[in-house]
């Protein structure tokens, strides 16, 4: 596992049943392209976060793609009908095999 690779994740802790909630999620990552020479000239290898899959209740909600243009530390807000109480989980993947992990609860009532 990559060291300093931290996620963070922002939930409503509570919806209405249907009601669309503001997800924000954000994982510190260096996101080395693989383009870029160090101080001696060579190439730093590639290292970034390739994929990133949300669920809740074990229903896919987000699963996206990522490329070496992807920037540091990379963001992503979007919105989530909750029908129901639950789980989402967030899952990063990185090219060095390491997974990142994270959930959050919501209550609807």
């Amino acid at each position: 596992m990559a060291s300093g690779v931290r996620p963070r994740v922002k939930v409503p802790s509570s919806a209405s049943a249907g009601e669309a909630v503001t997800i924000k999620t954000l994982i510190s990552h260096q996101m080395e392209s693989g383009q870029r020479k160090d101080s001696d000239g060579n190439t730093i290898p590639r290292s970034i976060i390739n994929r990133f899959h949300v669920t809740f209740n074990d229903e896919t909600v987000l699963d996206v793609k990522m490329e070496p243009a992807i920037s540091t530390n990379p963001y992503f807000e979007f919105e989530a009908k909750v029908p129901e109480s639950g789980t989402f989980q967030f899952t990063w993947y990185d090219d060095d095999g390491s997974v990142y992990e994270d959930s959050a609860e919501i209550t609807v009532g």
